[in-house]
């Protein structure tokens, strides 16, 4: 099962997705939390530009 997995991954379909962590302020405490998100790696600079 292993190599069917990393058989998918060579294909390139795996590398086209990148992980984003931010840091967002917390309403309750005030402290900062990290966030992560999985997204196409095309979308990344617009994802960043935008505030949530």
């Amino acid at each position: 099962m292993a190599k069917k997995v990393v058989a998918t991954l060579k294909t390139g379909e795996g590398a086209s997705y990148a992980k984003v962590i931010r840091t967002v302020r917390s309403k309750k405490t005030g402290a900062y939390i990290f966030t992560e998100e999985l997204m196409p790696t095309d979308k990344v600079k617009e994802a960043l530009a935008k505030k949530k």
